[in-house]
């Protein structure tokens, strides 16, 4: 693989305008495609096979009506009482009224009919039933959904619209963009050059422009979540900005080493390329490994991702020589450019004085205190996540101020928690007597169950075969006893034979969804470890080193759950990062950030220890090859880190939850694998190890391909020539 990628980067080199040429066609013609057929995103997460969605799937064809997107309406009076007043009824019904005749909806229930009032007579609740899905109503329905009411706010009353409508996608915007610019200067500080940080950087954003186009292009075929086009934003950058980053890195030390930039960028793309294209293909296979879990709206956004990493790799391995050859000498600093050619790193000559030099002998020598302080340290962050709760989020988890989150807090202020997060029964049988017969069987069942505040009368399809049953919990739709109620509703009516009986609602598809997922986390964890410790043994022909490897990201993972429970769940230091509100993580979380630190954790495993193993191949003692592959890697490594913190960290700024959760997982878990386990405790495991880090079966070494990830093949094919010379 490296003579082949050698022969590509030198041919990029030398094609450079027409890659460059080709590149920039793909990009416009991806970019059209985006802005015609560009579909909407889903907001909402389907789960099939499970109750609650069964239950979704049979209102839609039984009772269409009632299986659209639902709005409440909070109504607080100015003075407690007089919502019973005429005056006040007469403002209450001028709301309902004007709801009722808005696009889109289907009716508005009047409260004094439903008695949806609260018991002091200042707080009332319109439910408003939209035609289509939360994903269907448009944004100028929803906006003049929002402003219903205004009348009546005018005379001090306070109107505040809510309910799943108004879920709406994240919008991208310019905190973001602060990562990125944190990046462009650790780009800067670690090259010296504006031009190699530039080309480092336009070679990433022209990766991540073609990669969101494409994926924006197929939206109108394929439905994408909301916080899929985000996840793959966040990776795309992440990643194409450190592939460049590597490449480009060791493109310029062939450039001082004396080789010609057209033989320097061949290498370059040969080694470096090497490791990206299989660093690369480690995130790609996690994520789309998303898949197994069988998880629709999770394989979208796996698949998503991946896409953008795939074309990052493409861009990093010819793009990235292109740009290589059009900046020329110009990647080096005006010192390094004046500066006689170095000798190569095979004499020996090379600066040992640097920091990862030094920081290689220290851990080496005091490996033991440096693995039990590193296991101490991670073993104390991770202990938070064994209270790791798991939920979709609901209105009350959204930014302060935002229409759900102030309509969420009247609801909760004038009513409890439980109207928040209302269940819904469906009744349904062959008959409208069979239904007329079990409708008030179930009732009875649900309202003798504990944690069960009321049970609304049921609604009637036009045919009476079926029944909806509104059902309020006296707790709150992320709370862990609404989660033990949905069961023991469901055993409760298990026992209905005249007629199906099935629970659903926007909280009982958060607690379904949230149980599939927490089911495939042991399954996917597994499989991710196995992978890893097959791809390894193939790219580093040992069994203890990936076995190490597997068990670092481990530790990564449980220390990244412990820190993301503690701030998101438990709310220490959340003010820190913005939230408000402490709740469950995002279901998906935990499986998703599995599937994207494996890659990641890769990476740095195979840049740190590909040269630890070509030097100890190459005749070094195991110890000198440990500091060798610290000494020659710690810097980029630490940059390629850097920059992957800013870019996750960015998207810490934004209001949405979840995309902060999910930046911030992503950053903390970066920085935990990159500096603690990769760059610590890996160099110091290593060094105890010693010869017995790279054993292998003779009969398993026979049997495992050679990947060649380090360039053997190269070197063999280089050594049958003499390499051109500046």
């Amino acid at each position: 693989m490296a003579t082949l990628l050698y022969r590509l980067g030198r041919a990029s080199m030398r094609r450079r305008r027409l890659v460059a040429v080709a590149w920039l066609v793909v990009l416009v013609g991806l970019g059209i495609a985006a802005a015609t057929l560009k579909g909407p995103t889903a907001s909402n997460f389907t789960m099939p096979g499970t109750e609650s969605q069964r239950a979704i799937d049979l209102l839609a064809d039984r009772f269409p009506a009632a299986s659209g997107a639902t709005g409440t309406i909070a109504v607080k009076a100015p003075q407690a009482g007089q919502l019973l007043s005429p005056e006040g009824q007469t403002v209450v019904r001028q709301v309902t009224q004007e709801a009722a005749t808005l696009p889109g909806v289907v009716g508005a229930v009047d409260p004094y009919q439903v008695k949806a009032l609260s018991p002091d007579g200042r707080y009332a609740l319109i439910q408003v039933q939209f035609q289509g899905r939360a994903d269907d109503v448009t944004d100028e329905q929803r906006t003049a959904y929002e402003k219903v009411g205004a009348r009546a706010e005018a005379q001090g009353w306070q109107i505040a619209p809510g309910g799943e409508v108004l879920n709406a996608e994240p919008e991208v915007g310019s905190t973001e963009a602060l990562g990125v610019l944190v990046a462009a200067i650790v780009l800067v500080v670690t090259f010296g050059s504006l031009v190699a940080a530039g080309m480092t950087m336009l070679n990433a954003l022209i990766g991540v422009g073609v990669g969101m186009a494409g994926l924006f292009a197929l939206s109108g075929a394929v439905e994408l979540t909301s916080t899929a086009p985000i996840l793959a934003l966040m990776l795309g950058l992440a990643v194409g900005i450190d592939y460049s980053l590597f490449i480009t890195s060791r493109h310029r030390q062939n450039l001082l080493d004396g080789l010609s930039p057209e033989e320097a960028v061949g290498r370059a793309v040969g080694t470096a390329g090497s490791a990206v294209v299989f660093a690369g293909a480690t995130v790609v296979i996690a994520l789309a490994g998303l898949a197994v879990v069988d998880i629709p709206f999770l394989t979208v956004m796996g698949l998503a991702a991946a896409g953008t990493v795939t074309v990052a790799v493409l861009v990093a391995i010819t793009l990235a020589p292109a740009l290589l050859g059009f900046a020329g000498r110009r990647v080096l600093t005006r010192k390094l450019r004046g500066r006689a050619a170095v000798e190569s790193d095979t004499t020996g000559s090379e600066d040992r004085s640097g920091f990862g030099f030094r920081w290689a002998h220290w851990v080496t020598r005091l490996r033991i205190p440096v693995i039990l302080v590193g296991l101490l340290g991670l073993g104390l962050l991770a202990l938070p996540a064994q209270d790791m709760r798991l939920a979709l989020p609901d209105a009350g988890a959204a930014p302060a101020g935002t229409p759900a989150r102030v309509s969420n807090d009247l609801i909760q202020e004038g009513f409890g928690p439980g109207f928040t997060g209302r269940l819904a029964v469906v009744v349904t049988a062959d008959s409208a007597q069979a239904t007329a017969a079990a409708v008030p069987q179930v009732t009875a069942l649900i309202q003798k169950t504990d944690g069960v505040l009321a049970v609304a009368p049921p609604q009637l399809d036009p045919t009476g075969r079926t029944a909806l049953l509104g059902v309020i919990p006296k707790t709150g739709p992320t709370d862990e006893a609404t989660e033990t109620l949905v069961h023991d509703i469901r055993r409760q009516v298990a026992g209905i034979g005249e007629a199906d009986v099935l629970l659903t609602g926007v909280t009982a598809i958060g607690i379904d969804v949230s149980e599939k997922l927490s089911d495939a986390l042991p399954v996917y964890l597994l499989l991710v470890v196995g992978l890893s410790i097959l791809l390894l043994m193939l790219v580093f022909r040992s069994i203890l080193v990936p076995v190490k490897a597997a068990l670092g990201f481990l530790l990564t993972v449980a220390a990244t759950f412990g820190i993301t429970v503690a701030v998101f769940q438990q709310g220490h230091l959340a003010d820190l990062v913005g939230l408000d509100t402490p709740g469950p993580l995002i279901s998906f979380l935990p499986i998703l950030l599995i599937g994207i630190l494996f890659g990641l954790a890769m990476d740095y495993e195979v840049f740190l220890v590909s040269r630890m193993r070509e030097d100890f191949v190459h005749g070094d003692t195991a110890r000198q090859a440990t500091i060798n592959g610290m000494g020659h890697g710690a810097r980029v490594v630490t940059a390629a880190a850097l920059i992957m913190i800013s870019v996750f960290g960015g998207f810490v700024f934004l209001d949405d939850p979840v995309i902060k959760s999910m930046g911030f997982a992503l950053a903390v878990g970066v920085a935990i694998d990159a500096f603690v386990v990769r760059m610590t405790i890996v160099p110091a495991v290593m060094s105890l190890l010693n010869n017995a880090a790279w054993w292998l079966p003779r009969w398993l070494g026979k049997a495992l391909p050679n990947v060649d990830i380090e360039g053997e093949g190269l070197r063999a094919h280089l050594a049958e020539k003499i390499p051109a010379r500046t």
